[in-house]
């Protein structure tokens, strides 16, 4: 419950994105469609991470996916170690030549950090990423569950 607490108030109560990771229920519908292969390569010792709160097209997209039994993982959309991508004319070409579909919403929300989302293990609460919102989010959680996240570095 303290968990729920602490990814609520990030997500819900001060409305950030959060890349979460978290214990998954292995028997879970959406888990269980996977092959073997996939499963190994979309989960971690009994974990899923999950993007949230990413915006209104992202949760649509999430809805589908659940209510049609579908799984759905997605890539950065960017070259490894090239950096976080925030418009589509920045991603690399030969990314963007292997998309089936390509959808332009122009510069996103979170831009200014020049960073993904933050990473959270929240079954310790270890930082995996530092990322977009750092600091909101440590003070979130320094302020209302007294944990202290430490500082990048």
């Amino acid at each position: 419950r303290r968990q729920r607490a602490m990814v609520d108030a990030i997500v819900q109560d001060h409305g950030l994105p959060l890349g979460l990771i978290a214990p998954a229920r292995m028997d879970h519908p959406l888990l269980t469609a996977l092959s073997p292969d996939m499963l190994d390569r979309s989960t971690k010792d009994g974990t899923v991470l999950m993007l949230l709160n990413a915006g209104a097209f992202h949760a649509a997209i999430c809805r589908l996916s659940a209510r049609h039994g579908v799984p759905l993982f997605g890539s950065s959309a960017n070259l490894s170690l090239s950096g976080t991508k925030f418009r589509v004319e920045d991603i690399e070409p030969e990314v963007r030549g292997i998309a089936d579909v390509v959808i332009d919403h122009g510069l996103r929300k979170w831009h200014m950090y020049r960073a993904s989302s933050t990473l959270i293990d929240i079954r310790d609460c270890r930082v995996v990423r530092y990322g977009s919102c750092f600091e909101i989010i440590a003070d979130i959680m320094a302020r209302q569950f007294g944990v202290t996240l430490p500082p990048p570095g």
